[in-house]
């Protein structure tokens, strides 16, 4: 029994692996070819990954909205945390991204679409009620004006109090707080994310 069980957890072990080095190579492909929208060269390590998932409660009522999610660390980070596959809905820009995520995740929504249109894609997709956003977007590559616009269109969808959970690997915040319409809160560094990063939690005022 022991060698089966040292047998099978070796299997495991070698399939983790092995899916962990093809999202890798996902990844760098995307990368290389379109830099400005994929953002990063690598996934989101699960630290990252657990940080972010760890701001949201399954309990809340409504869908997750997980914008770029990618090769889909932070989609298996929120799903492990407890978020109903039904309630979560992945948007992402890149079909071969949405594919694999479809793929990888069945169950739960994929729509193909801009994030930075949140507010039409979200109608697109029937979106009523929104628990919390969940962003993996670049958005360090975007105007600063184009960045506020979406974090405006989320707090519109969001109850005050709900977060729009952003990360970064930058000093500084993608998006100021402001007064009156969302505060701002900032994890430490996560330094065993290669490279290390930090999670901006936004919640409307």
């Amino acid at each position: 029994m022991f060698v089966h069980r040292l047998r099978d957890e070796a299997i495991a072990e070698a399939k983790r692996v092995r899916c962990h080095y093809s999202d890798d190579l996902k990844f760098l492909k995307s990368w290389a070819a379109k830099p400005l929208t994929t953002g990063a060269v690598s996934p989101s390590g699960r630290w990252l990954a657990r940080s972010m998932a760890a701001l949201v409660d399954p309990a809340w009522e409504g869908t997750v909205i997980e914008l770029g999610p990618g090769t889909g660390a932070v989609t298996a980070a929120l799903l492990q945390r407890g978020v109903a596959p039904e309630s979560l809905l992945a948007i992402e820009y890149n079909p071969d991204f949405a594919e694999h995520i479809r793929g990888r995740f069945p169950g739960i929504g994929v729509a193909v679409g801009d994030a930075y249109q949140f507010g039409d894609t979200l109608r697109r997709a029937g979106v009523e009620k929104v628990a919390a956003v969940v962003s993996s977007l670049p958005l360090f590559t975007q105007p600063p004006l184009r960045r506020r616009q979406l974090l405006e269109e989320a707090m519109t969808a969001l109850e005050p109090g709900r977060p729009f959970i952003q990360f970064s690997y930058a000093l500084v915040p993608p998006v100021p707080a402001e007064a009156g319409r969302w505060t701002l809160g900032v994890s430490g560094w996560i330094v065993r994310n290669l490279p290390p990063a930090r999670v901006w939690t936004y919640r409307k005022a």
